[in-house]
C-alpha cells in the first residue's frame, strides 16, 4: 500500500423512476429509481483527476401507504425486536391473588 490514490465520494443523483406505481404492478415489475454515484479519482503523484459517475443500483421507492412494490407485488417492512441473551425473570399474580415466578432463558446461540 503506497497511499498513492484517493478516492473520494463527490454525491450522488436519484434519476426518475423506470415505471410509474401502476405500470411497476402490471408489469410486475419493481417501483424504484436508478441512483448514480459520483467518485474523483486522485493520484497524489501526478495530480491528475478522474471523476466519473456510477450507476449504483436501484432505489426502493415507498408508496403513499407506507409498503414497497417489488417484483409486481406489495411488501412491507416488518420490525423485529431481539432480546439480548441472557436470563429473565417475572413474576404474575393469579385470578387467587397468589404469585407466580417464572424466568426465559435466551441463549447466545440457538
Amino acid at each position: 500500500f503506497t497511499d498513492t490514490m484517493e478516492l473520494e465520494f463527490v454525491g450522488y443523483e436519484l434519476k426518475e423512476p423506470k415505471y410509474t406505481l401502476e405500470e411497476a404492478r402490471i408489469h410486475d415489475a419493481s417501483y424504484s429509481a436508478p441512483i448514480f454515484v459520483t467518485f474523483r479519482l486522485v493520484n497524489k503523484e501526478t495530480g491528475e483527476i478522474k471523476t466519473q459517475e456510477v450507476f449504483f443500483g436501484d432505489f426502493p421507492i415507498m408508496t403513499e401507504m407506507g409498503t414497497f412494490i417489488i417484483n409486481g407485488g406489495e411488501r412491507i417492512i416488518v420490525s423485529q425486536l431481539v432480546r439480548s441473551p441472557g436470563v429473565y425473570f417475572n413474576d404474575k399474580v393469579d385470578k387467587n391473588g397468589k404469585v407466580g415466578y417464572g424466568s426465559t432463558v435466551i441463549p447466545n446461540r440457538g
